[in-house]
């Protein structure tokens, strides 16, 4: 596997793949990878030729108080896991590569990021949109693939590859789940013993509630009840649980087909995020 972590090198690599007709899959990830980035990896590989990771941890989609300068950067453990992985690239540029002196475009996708993790972490998607459309356009992938986990996330880096007629076929890829339920995130590694027991109820808690609703519990009362049991379990804070529609992240105060509950806690001073749909 090659690094790479300027743009010259990047399109002479990409420049050879493409004279040879392969098909390339992105995976974009903010390093500290774990067995969720792998099946991300496996998935990318039946669909293309070639994998390219991208790293690069994005300052733009970091609120000031939020984490970004203790976020888990740890390169050279992460490029021996997708060496093993088969990657054939790993795109590694710089926050000064990544945003040059006088750079000054934001790319917004309006309406589907005001709520939601948008509501508290205001303009943390257009930094995850700017991002991902210089990704796009600095490696133009035939696919790229991203965890469902954030779906809110996915649904709008959905909305501006369609908008901006970007080419790329976004696939989603199912939540990979720890023994106890949890959904594997880069930041469970900020969570303590007590803390990781705590969160293992946040899963419970909407499958729970999935059953409620489902069963014909009023969508008011499931969530209502799912709030408090999270609150009992030793959540911190909630900052959102909802039933939305899968497509339009509308929030839907009945059952609907498409429907998915979606929540956000805090547990300590980790935030986690997860969903889960109707089937």
């Amino acid at each position: 596997m090659q690094t790479i972590d300027d743009i010259e090198s990047l399109r002479a690599a990409l420049a050879e793949i493409r004279r040879d007709g392969r098909r390339i899959a992105l995976v974009p990830t903010m390093g500290a990878l774990h067995i969720g980035h792998l099946a991300l990896i496996e998935l990318a590989k039946r669909h293309a030729d070639v994998v390219i990771a991208s790293i690069f941890v994005n300052p733009k989609q970091f609120g000031p108080t939020e984490d970004f300068a203790a976020y888990p950067r740890m390169l050279v453990a992460d490029e021996a896991k997708l060496s093993a992985a088969g990657v054939g690239f790993l795109w590694a540029p710089t926050a000064e590569v990544m945003y040059p002196t006088g750079f000054a475009t934001t790319v917004t996708v309006a309406g589907l990021g005001d709520q939601l993790c948008g509501a508290s972490r205001p303009g943390h998607f257009d930094g995850v949109a700017t991002v991902v459309t210089k990704l796009f356009g600095q490696i133009r992938p035939d696919v790229a693939l991203f965890g469902e986990k954030d779906w809110q996330q996915l649904t709008i880096i959905r909305q501006l590859t369609t908008d901006l007629n970007l080419g790329v076929n976004i696939i989603g890829a199912p939540i990979v789940r720890a023994s106890d339920g949890l959904a594997v995130s880069s930041r469970n590694s900020y969570l303590d013993a007590a803390q990781r027991q705590i969160a293992a109820h946040f899963p419970a808690v909407l499958a729970a509630a999935r059953s409620a609703i489902a069963g014909g519990t009023d969508v008011s009362v499931a969530l209502d009840a799912a709030r408090s049991a999270l609150i009992a379990a030793g959540v911190g804070q909630i900052d959102y649980l909802e039933l939305i529609d899968s497509d339009s992240l509308a929030i839907l105060r009945e059952h609907a087909s498409g429907a998915r509950l979606v929540g956000a806690v805090r547990i300590g001073q980790t935030r986690l995020i997860d969903n889960i749909a109707f089937t």
